[in-house]
Order: structure tokens, then sequence, then C-alpha cells
């Protein structure tokens, strides 16, 4: 077995690669930027090798300084994660040069299948059904118009090398597609270092499942399953789960024994991934293969108790598959979810900083139930502009769908992150989505179910309820703290019995409140209610028992009050006295800062292009500016008519959140 490998990547997959390696004995070489050169992966791996400064383009996709650390280090191959070099047969190609072993596929497999136009030529010429499209690369924009008509809107504007949303844009009228071609290549040439695009007919209703496929170098292929990616925001994969709760076992096993034959026509080794569209018929298209290791393979490997990071380099150092396909069994449910640095208030605008808190629930299994969390990260590291957003993958695994949700819903209740802004909120209100929930969905179930943007779980009555409970318990028990402290007067910190409590608009008498040995009780809203509580001050969760089931709830001391937050709601609640609550009525509303003349920066970021000059008229919906974060290009419409007073910014411009970028006469 190898002794040492490198691994040509960062983050979270850099740090599960690492893991991997140390169960199989084997040392690991990190490589870094000037920007990750206090990440998680680097202080894992047993050696570090610095290859240049931040953008990704002058690091991660350096051939020749990869090539350069693993002579340094004397690495015998080298594992390239997902994106970045992943799927660049040159890279294997520069590697096998100096007699170093990519743990991936043979070269001729990523010619074949990883590069998008090629391999929908071939899967035509192997008579695999594919999405309706132009089979080759677009030349200019007039030859994506004439595509695009012949096709029929919409259609989907893809870079050949792309992956993880980047490089796609969905175009539904001919005046989108100048733009969405321009902000395609610009962020496949960053992302990629190649700019080719295709264009493909959108299929409306989808489903997006994919089949998980490992191969040997003796010829041996088998699918692992499938997994279910259909919860997608622009494209990016958000929400995981194996099996699918769409598939029957007919259909699973056609579309495994159609991505294995595919696989074997290119003589694929290592592991890989079909991608399928299917529609609500269970028909399913041939969409792509991935070349690599998937984002999301952990719940494949949590349903069928396999590691594919060690089949991948056992595969590579040339053992023979030891499984066959009649070994494969998938066990219970597993559901994996996508924590990103971004704000889902805020239109999921990117997010960073430095994680000034960072406690993800506990790992494990217990009573049925396993809990992993994959991540590069930790507390007091930065989030910075120049890579994926991606903070962690939460997985669950359970006996069945419904227990794997709702371990799900729990898992990120305990999850606390301060010092950005998360989507964890957003995550554990689809968890409780009675749609979700049902299996019914398509990649359009997030721009159906939140067509107005994500604004937070309404707030039913049990959650009233429970967040009420919550703060008024914290405030019981601060106050009987504060009664304890020597010095003070007698009865000057009694708690009452009967509060006020606001929760965003609604008001709600608390009376007959009661917090003794880690029981509450009181009546709300002339309702009784009681639960066992555990939480001290200090402590961001606080777990409640309510009928028999275990909630956690986040809190955390805000002006005039707490904010909590669970299963998918947020909500400042504050927790008054008779007197309070009526002079608190008579206290004026601070109004907000008018800034409707006002083009802010919507998260901090590179500006790309300023695309009108002072004076200019411009309608509803004409690009102002283009700003790009992460990784990926964010065009800043006019949300009406106006006229440009002046010009704040200009191409180039490193901008923070809210920085103005122009101004409306």
């Amino acid at each position: 077995m190898f002794k040492k490998i490198l691994i040509a990547n960062r983050g979270e997959i850099a740090c599960r690669v690492i893991k991997t390696a140390r169960k199989m004995g084997i040392k690991t070489v990190a490589v870094y930027s000037d920007a990750d050169a206090d990440a998680l992966h680097v202080e894992m791996a047993d050696e570090a090798v610095h290859i240049g400064p931040p953008p990704s383009a002058q690091s991660y996709l350096q051939i020749d300084k990869i090539v350069q650390a693993c002579r340094d280090t004397g690495a015998e191959a080298v594992h390239p994660g997902y994106g970045f070099l992943s799927e660049r047969e040159a890279f294997a190609e520069a590697l096998a040069k100096i007699g170093v072993v990519f743990i991936g596929p043979n070269v001729k497999a990523i010619a074949a299948m990883g590069d998008k136009i090629e391999s929908k030529k071939l899967a035509v010429k192997a008579k695999v059904t594919t999405v309706p499209g132009f089979v080759g690369e677009i030349k200019d924009e007039a030859h994506a118009k004439s595509i695009a008509k012949d096709i029929g809107y919409p259609v989907m504007v893809k870079a050949s090398a792309g992956g993880g949303g980047k490089g796609l844009r969905i175009v539904f009228h001919e005046k989108d597609l100048a733009q969405a071609i321009q902000s395609s290549q610009n962020e496949a040439r960053a992302s990629f270092g190649d700019d080719r695009l295709f264009i493909e007919k959108f299929v409306t209703e989808p489903r997006h499942i994919e089949i998980q496929v490992m191969g040997d170098k003796h010829g041996n292929v088998i699918y692992l399953g499938e997994r279910e990616c259909s919860i997608q925001r622009r494209h990016q994969k958000v929400i995981e789960e194996a099996p699918s709760p769409f598939l029957d076992a007919a259909t699973r096993k056609a579309m495994g024994e159609e991505a294995v034959a595919l696989a074997k026509a290119v003589g694929y080794d290592s592991a890989g991934t079909v991608e399928f569209i299917v529609d609500k018929d269970r028909n399913f298209y041939f969409l792509e293969m991935n070349t690599r290791l998937q984002v999301e393979h952990p719940v494949t490997e949590l349903v069928t108790g396999i590691d594919l990071v060690e089949l991948m380099i056992r595969s590579a150092y040339g053992e023979r598959l030891k499984l066959k396909q009649s070994d494969i069994e998938l066990n219970g449910w597993a559901v994996e979810t996508r924590i990103y640095a971004e704000d889902p208030y805020r239109g999921f605008l990117p997010s960073t900083g430095r994680l000034s808190r960072y406690r993800p629930p506990l790992e494990g299994k217990r009573d049925e139930i396993t809990v992993r969390n994959d991540t590069g990260v930790y507390e007091g590291g930065e989030i910075s502009i120049y890579y994926d957003p991606m903070i962690a993958k939460l997985c669950t695994h359970a006996p069945t769908r419904e227990r794997a949700i709702d371990a799900m819903a729990s898992a990120l209740d305990e999850f606390r992150i301060e010092g950005i802004n998360h989507n964890i909120a957003f995550l554990d209100a689809i968890m409780h989505h009675p749609r979700f929930r049902s299996g019914k969905i398509t990649t359009a179930f997030i721009a159906e179910e939140y067509p107005d943007g994500f604004h937070g779980r309404p707030i039913d009555r049990a959650l009233a309820r429970r967040f009420i409970a919550a703060a008024v318990t914290a405030k019981l028990v601060r106050t009987q703290r504060a009664g304890e402290i020597s010095g003070t007067l007698n009865g000057a910190h009694a708690p009452s019995k009967e509060y006020f409590v606001a929760l965003g608009e609604q008001q709600y008498e608390v009376t007959d409140a009661s917090y003794a040995q880690g029981t509450f009780t009181a009546n709300i809203a002339g309702e009784f209610y009681g639960a066992k509580i555990a939480w001290r001050p200090g402590e961001v969760v606080m777990h409640l028992i309510e009928d028999g089931q275990r909630y956690a709830v986040q809190i955390s001391r805000k002006a005039g009050g707490y904010e909590l937050i669970h299963g998918g709601a947020r909500s400042l609640v504050t927790v008054r006295g008779r007197l309070a609550a009526e002079l608190a009525a008579l206290m004026p509303e601070k109004a907000a800062p008018d800034t409707s003349k006002l083009l802010l920066c919507p998260m901090p970021g590179l500006v790309v292009s300023v695309n009108v000059q002072q004076g200019q008229d411009v309608k509803a919906g004409e690009t102002l500016a283009v700003v790009e974060a992460m990784k990926m290009e964010n065009v800043l419409s006019a949300e009406r008519d106006g006229t440009i007073k002046k010009i704040n910014a200009k191409k180039g411009d490193s901008l923070a959140l809210d920085d103005v970028i122009l101004e409306f006469a």
C-alpha cells in the first residue's frame, strides 16, 4: 500500500481524505494557499506545502506547483478531492510523468467522461438517452441564440468543465442569453480555467438522481445505489439523501445497470457518479458523469457501510475490487445538509468573516441514529471570499426516512455558528416542510416553496409556546441567580410569577410561571404548559423535554430580550413585568434609514463590472453591476426605472457588505 499521499485540495474534503488515510496507516501531505495557512486540513496532515496566493487560479489550480510538492515530499500518490484539478486529465498526465499515482480514474476515462460535451457525444454514440440539446461547444453569442431558438426556451447554458452549479445559468428569454453566457464563462474560467460552454434544453419538473459507481483496474465495475439530489438552489445541491424516496427497485436496477454499462464503455476505474434527470413517470435521461468523488458521497457510505475513499485508494494501488454487485445492500436512510456561509434572509448572499463560535452537534451513534459532520473549519477560523462557501456537511442515518429527517432537524437545532451568516435555519425549515417530508420534490422545490425568498419558518402555536417557555425560563433562572449575589437586599431579585412576553407582533400573558428542579410550568395565554428544561446562563443551547419529545432551542441575549432559534424559526422574544410592558408600548419606534436611492453591495466581494454611467437612464431589470464572491458572480439589477446620479465603485474594487456602489437621482 502507499506510504504517503498528497491531497490536492482544501477544506472539508481534504480533511475527509486525511481521516481515511490515517485509518489505513498512510501519511498525508496537505497543500495550502496564503489564505489557508491556518486551515484545519493543514493542521491535520503530517506535512504541508505552500503553493501560492489565495486565488485558486494561482494556487490550487497550479499543476506545476502540486507536482513539485510531490517531488519535494516523496508522495507516491495524489487524491484530488472534488473541484479544482479533480477532473483535469492534464493533471493526471503530469503526475504520471513523474511516477506519481492519480487516485481517480485513468486518463482515458477522464478525457471521455470528465468533459460534459465529449461525454454527451459518447452517450449518444452508446445509445444512452440524453437531454435534448446541442452536443458541442458554443462558438459565439449568435451561435448560442441560434441553438436556443432551435431547442426552445428555457435552456441551460453550462460550462463544459463545470461542476457545483458554477458556470451554469437557466435562460428563459433571449434578452438574458448574452449576460448568462458572459457570467458562465467568467465563473468557468475562474473556477476551472476552461470557459467552453454548451447549451441543452431545461427539462421542467425534473428530479436529479445520481448513481454511484465504483471500478477497479481489472475491469470490474459495480453501482452502490442512488442519491436523490433534487433540493437545489441556483443548481447547487443543498440537501441530498440515499436512497431516493421516488425510485422503485426496477428503476434503481435499470439506472444502475446503465451507469455501469456507460462506465465500462470507457474502461472506468475508481469512484464516479452518473447523473440522471428523472421525470414524473420515472423515465430517466443521462445528464453527465462526474469522474471524481462527489460532495454528497457520505450518504452512500452511511447506507452501504462502505468507505468510498478507501476503495479509491485501493483501486489506485491496483487492488482488485472485492465487492460484487450482489454484496451491495442499502440499509436504512441517510440525509445530508450542506451548511453554507450565506444569509438566507438576504437572498442567500455569501457571508465571510471569522467563526467566533463553531459548535457542531455531537457525532456518533445512539439509539439507532448516527450523526456525522464532515467539515474543514474550526472555532476562530476564517471564512474567506476566495473559495466555496461550504462550512460543513451534516449527515444523519436512521432505520427510516422519517427518523433520519427528524434526526437531522434535531442535529441542526444543536448546531451553533456565530460570527458569520449561515443557512442552518433554512435547512431546518425544509426538514419540517410537509412537501419535503412527503418526498414529492423536484429540482424546483426551493423556487416554488420560497418564491419570495426565505423569511424563516412561520411560528405556529407549538413553536410559540416553546419559545415563550424558553425565554421565561431564562428570565427566571437569571433572576434567581441575581438574588443569590451576596450584599443584595432580600427580595430585590425575587422572580415574578406574571410576565408579558412579546414574540414578533404578538404579546402573550404568562401567569403562575415557575422553574424548579429542572421543571418549568406556567399558564401561557390561559393554557397550561409544562416541560423539563435543562439550561444554565451562558449556554447557547437550551434543552426541553415536552410530551416525551426532546427539543433543542438556541438562545442568546439581545438588547431587550433573547434571540431564540429552533426548527427553522427565529424570533426576538422579550419578557417583561406588567409595568415594563405598559411603558414599552409607549416607546417610539426607530425608523430604518432610507436606502431606496442607493445600490448597496449585498455581500463582501470584488466588483467585476459597473455596467452604467453617471447620468444614464436605466429601466427596471437592467444590469447595474456584477459582483463576484466565493467564485460566484452576482448580477445586481435595477428594481425600477431611474437615473444614475453618482457612481462610487469601479471594476476591481473590493467592497464590504452594504458599501454604496452607486446612487440614483
